[in-house]
């Protein structure tokens, strides 16, 4: 579908037809239970669904993989949307992007949850730090691999450039697709141990 002429990156129809997950209308939804026990996430959201072969699979593959940044901008901003209407991580103070490792994110040309996040805090008007934490090993792809794999796999590859970018702040961290929580959950603990307020976490889609 064409673009209209104020639309950018996303058509309305094409926005609106996307499975949304209403997980902001659960008293609990299914991200956060993926971190109890795990992890201390005052409250965690995703925006959609994410199925293999589906239109959400193939927006997120144009967005990481065919320079299409713009596209997760547009989802952060509406997904932002969505978080405001229904007051959700009203008292964030910081936006936190999960990092790529350098040599995906020169290989790759931009890190995409940034996008996300910058998308977001625009909406939100709530302070980006892009580069407030490093992701300090490239771990291997997660796609394939077990839930004890995968946080085996991150373990311990994360670290803050300056703790005083979460001391005593209300941290929302954002990624693009979460799995088992286990990227997110090594990077949430980096942020709590470093003396974060509280831990948000906000994703575009749930696989």
């Amino acid at each position: 579908m064409h673009l209209m002429t104020h639309e950018q990156n996303l058509c309305l129809p094409c926005l609106t037809g996307l499975p949304k997950t209403y997980y902001w209308d659960y008293p609990t939804n299914p991200v956060e239970k993926l971190f109890w026990g795990k992890l201390n996430v005052t409250s965690a959201c995703a925006f959609l669904h994410f199925v293999k072969e589906s239109k959400v699979q193939n927006l997120l593959h144009r967005f990481k993989y065919e320079g299409k940044s713009g596209i997760g901008f547009e989802l952060g901003k509406a997904f932002a949307h969505v978080l405001q209407e229904k007051n959700w991580f009203t008292d964030v103070d910081v936006i936190i992007p999960i990092p790529l490792h350098i040599s995906k994110e020169m290989r790759r040309g931009y890190n995409q949850s940034a996008y996300i996040a910058d998308g977001m805090g625009e909406v939100l008007d709530v302070k980006v730090r892009n580069h407030a934490m490093q992701r300090i090993l490239a771990s291997e792809s997660q796609t394939r691999k077990s839930r004890f794999a995968r946080t085996e796999n991150v373990n311990q590859v994360f670290e803050l450039s300056n703790i005083d970018f979460v001391k005593g702040k209300n941290v929302l961290l954002v990624d693009d697709v979460i799995t088992t929580g286990s990227t997110l959950e090594a990077a949430g603990n980096i942020i709590l141990n470093a003396g974060a307020s509280k831990l948000y976490i906000a994703t575009i889609a749930i696989a």
